[in-house]
């Protein structure tokens, strides 16, 4: 990263958000594709936190001026908790695969188990039974690119898996801030995502004044992995618009 898309630049920087024990590596396209046009970063800072209310905060902390914040999945209630906080900052915002509204009791129950198991030392066992969610079928069962998925989840270990369940089982509900959101957005969602499936992509758009949403065929949750290239079309296109 360099120094101009930290503290101190001028102009606004793209800062990619990852999801759930994610990191740089899911925004490795990204980074590549939107650097030449603006400073492009990937937000590290929320990573230890315990809420995505602190996520949120952390991120603002960790980059000045205005900001043009894509987050993923976690990384996606994160930027708009991060709106919430400092909208006047926020020039630009592009949702993926993200969700709205709290955590429903059946999710909880099932990040709840999960994180039992996470406790036993099974974060293998639960991530690789992950993989057929968490991508397109056409994807999950790519021995490179689920590979990568892997290493990425399980590098960031047990305790990093335990805190952001933990931070996503107790979001705040987004929706009772999105009718204020005025800044240019863009929604996206990978045609077949199982995690959070379009019909929450569309709830957001409807919600959001001027919002724009693009299902990606051939997606599932992982859709910055997946077809990284229509991805960065879509985002160049919404920096341009800005």
């Amino acid at each position: 990263m360099s120094a101009s898309t930290e503290r101190g630049s001028h102009r606004p920087t793209v800062v990619l958000i990852p999801g759930l024990a994610a990191d740089a590596r899911m925004w490795g396209h990204q980074l590549a594709g939107l650097g030449p046009l603006a400073p492009t970063a990937v937000a590290t800072a929320h990573q230890p936190c315990g809420t995505i209310t602190a996520m949120a905060q952390a991120v603002l902390e960790q980059f000045d001026g205005e900001l043009l914040l894509c987050g993923a999945s976690m990384g996606g209630m994160v930027a708009m908790e991060a709106t919430r906080l400092a909208p006047s900052r926020v020039s630009g915002l592009a949702l993926l695969g993200t969700v709205a509204h709290p955590e429903t009791p059946e999710m909880r129950q099932l990040r709840s188990d999960a994180i039992v198991l996470f406790e036993q030392g099974r974060s293998e066992e639960i991530i690789r039974a992950n993989v057929p969610l968490a991508f397109h079928p056409d994807h999950a069962s790519d021995p490179v690119l689920t590979g990568r998925y892997l290493s990425m989840v399980l590098d960031a270990g047990a305790e990093t898996l335990i805190r952001h369940n933990r931070a996503v089982m107790a979001r705040p509900d987004a929706r009772a801030h999105l009718g204020g959101i005025t800044c240019p957005t863009l929604v996206l969602c990978g045609e077949a995502d199982q995690l959070t499936p379009p019909e929450h992509s569309r709830a957001i758009t409807a919600a959001i004044p001027g919002a724009r949403l693009a299902l990606v065929p051939g997606a599932g949750h992982m859709l910055t992995m997946e077809q990284p290239q229509r991805v960065n079309t879509l985002l160049r296109e919404w920096m341009a618009a800005l």
